[in-house]
């Protein structure tokens, strides 16, 4: 059986705020959240078998770079969705900008940064 990608991790100023927003964008749940490494705090968020680990350490770090500008520790987060058109209203409804749409082989892409300047791409196969 080939390696599976189980999460990923990164550093935002509000992780509980930033986890309401993926849940609301992509119908996940909070698997857990609590105390974590430096007295900060993690909020784990995603399906029964992968998620991201939205981390703030105890002196939250500075806002990102912000909504138009990469984070420069991560080129982006690459979420599957069955209905594109949908995340998208979700996006905009979340006043959120999405850019750089794209229909390619063997699917249709968009892409948004988040209110750290997390940047994700949103893929649909469908």
């Amino acid at each position: 059986m080939p390696a599976s990608l189980e999460h990923v991790n990164f550093t935002v100023q509000n992780p509980d705020k930033t986890g309401k927003l993926l849940c609301d964008l992509f119908d996940w749940e909070i698997r857990w959240a609590g105390p974590s490494l430096n007295g900060g705090r993690t909020v784990h968020v995603g399906s029964a078998t992968d998620y991201v680990a939205i981390y703030s350490p105890k002196d939250a770090p500075k806002p990102g770079a912000g909504e138009t500008e990469r984070n420069t520790n991560m080129n982006h987060i690459g979420v599957v969705v069955d209905d594109l058109d949908d995340v998208e209203k979700r996006v905009i409804a979340a006043g959120l900008t999405p850019f750089n749409h794209g229909n390619y082989e063997p699917g249709r892409r968009f892409y948004f940064f988040d209110h750290n300047g997390v940047e994700f791409e949103v893929i649909s196969y469908n």
